[in-house]
């Protein structure tokens, strides 16, 4: 008894809302050895993102990993940190800032949204307690990566399960797998650049680099792969780019096996030893600028790129909390909001003489609120 969480928050007069559940990766708190370990150490463990056999594993994580690379992972962080904290989450919290700002303008009902990390600070629990409390009786649930792969979207869905499976009253529930080849999210990416461009110039190449998997990943169904590919293809047909113009690569392989090619690094230094003058890389797999974005793309390979001959290299920044970045968001929400009433401006809401109409009839069953 007692294994089932209710909402004590609730009463018969209370308004429901549509809750949307903004998630990310994570990130650690601080950017210090501790901080990093405990990060990589809840990272790391997920099966969904190493699925070697568990007891090898922790063998391996434990008594190997976490002893070597919290160290060299927090210098990295370091060179990334700001007065606000983590980049990831700190453009994050702007990002979902901006569409909490916009919600009355957008819908005809009360939408709630919350952000919420898969690992870390603020939990997925904590974020699905907040829209409970709000009397969210619809949940979207928003993972913020373009691109499916068991080791992000799907570990987002096993988080969240883990907590509804302790809820008495569960909500409807939705979710975006992916949305890679949406028109909007192209046309983001798309324009995002076409700004650099405005800005900075164009160059001889285009990479567009995405997080890496391990290559098995890929042979046993995971559609990461073919899903980068599909974006990078669109993007480059909306930017008129022909096949010389620009490269498809993945970057952050970590460990000792094969892992999806071509890797972002090596091609960086083929280019330049080949003769390649200048380079603009976007990482489109990356909702928010984080530690592999900016440290990685921007410092380490910017510095790979020139000293194997290049002369120009310019990252490109993630859509961050642009307006256009909102706009796609919005976008997708109503879509996969659609026929809730909090946001379908054809479906009727409860006013408040209704709401009270429903709490008396509730006390006069018997019920305390």
């Amino acid at each position: 008894m007692g294994q089932f969480q209710g909402n004590r928050d609730f009463t018969h007069a209370s308004a429901a809302c549509t809750g949307i559940l903004i998630t990310n990766l994570g990130t650690p708190d601080a950017a210090t050895t501790g901080a990093v370990r405990r990060y990589l150490d809840e990272f790391l463990s997920d099966p969904r993102v190493v699925e070697t056999p568990r007891w090898l594993w922790q063998l391996i994580l434990h008594g190997v990993i976490l002893r070597i690379r919290p160290p060299r992972a927090a210098k990295a962080y370091q060179k990334v940190w700001t007065a606000q904290g983590s980049p990831l989450l700190s453009i994050s919290q702007q990002l979902v800032a901006k569409l909490k700002a916009q919600t009355g303008q957008v819908f005809p009902g009360p939408v709630r949204i919350e952000l919420a990390m898969r690992y870390g600070q603020p939990s997925i629990e904590a974020g699905l307690q907040t829209l409970r409390q709000a009397n969210a009786q619809r949940i979207l649930i928003f993972p913020l990566y373009p691109q499916y792969s068991a080791t992000t979207t799907a570990t987002t869905f096993d988080a969240v399960s883990k907590v509804l499976r302790r809820w008495r009253w569960l909500p409807e529930l939705r979710m975006i797998s992916h949305y890679h080849d949406h028109p909007a999210y192209i046309r983001a990416i798309a324009e995002s650049i076409r700004a650099h461009w405005q800005q900075h110039g164009r160059v001889e190449k285009l990479m567009m680099s995405f997080h890496g998997l391990p290559e098995h990943y890929l042979h046993q169904g995971d559609p990461y792969f073919c899903e980068c590919h599909k974006t990078a293809r669109l993007v480059a047909e909306n930017l008129q780019l022909d096949d010389t113009q620009w490269q498809l690569s993945f970057q952050s392989r970590f460990g000792r096996e094969e892992w999806l090619k071509p890797y972002t690094d090596k091609t960086l230094t083929e280019w330049g030893q080949q003769g390649v003058q200048s380079v603009q890389v976007v990482s489109p797999g990356f909702s928010v600028d984080c530690l592999e974005t900016l440290e990685e793309i921007a410092m380490e390979n910017r510095h790979l790129f020139l000293e194997a001959g290049g002369k120009e290299y310019q990252y490109i920044p993630a859509l961050n909390a642009q307006s256009l970045h909102t706009d796609m968001l919005f976008e997708l929400i109503k879509q996969h909001t659609a026929g809730w009433p909090e946001t379908d401006a054809s479906l009727r809401l409860e006013d408040e003489a209704a709401l009270q109409q429903r709490q008396q009839r509730a006390r006069a069953l018997g019920a305390e609120k």
